[in-house]
């Protein structure tokens, strides 16, 4: 298992600009039997985790069984969010869980916040160099 592992911060998607390259964390999310490779946004301005509504329903989650709502902020404060643990695998890191607002808004990324992804792991970002380190805790 590795101490620390860097990564490339990644071109915006909907971007033409060389210099919109953001903090983006390849990583698999895992749910019962399924799971999802995707990119979350690695944002230590975030006080929680965010999942976009598609992915939720791609891991076989029911909104309607979700017990516990969470209230967001930001340009996300007109959405509900409800909470969703989920199993997230990093790099050759060991498979942590992850608590989730899911939320039904379907244009934010999947976002990694202080609630719990920086918990679990120490992030340094060099910027200079576009690139960022992820230490497990």
């Amino acid at each position: 298992m590795p101490d620390s592992h860097k990564f490339s911060f990644l071109a915006v998607t909907n971007s033409k600009r060389p210099t919109d390259l953001m903090p983006y964390l390849p990583l698999t999310l895992v749910r019962g039997g399924k799971s999802i490779d995707v990119l979350g946004l690695v944002d230590s301005g975030a006080s929680i985790n965010v999942l976009p509504y598609r992915i939720g329903l791609e891991l076989g989650a029911v909104w309607e069984e979700q017990t516990t709502f969470f209230e967001l902020s930001g340009n996300l404060a007109n959405y509900e969010a409800r909470g969703l643990l989920l199993t997230a695998k990093v790099a050759d890191f060991p498979a942590v869980n992850l608590a989730f607002g899911w939320t039904k808004a379907e244009d934010v990324p999947l976002i990694l916040g202080q609630t719990n992804f920086f918990l679990e792991f120490d992030v340094c970002f060099y910027r200079s160099q576009n690139e960022f380190e992820i230490k497990a805790r």
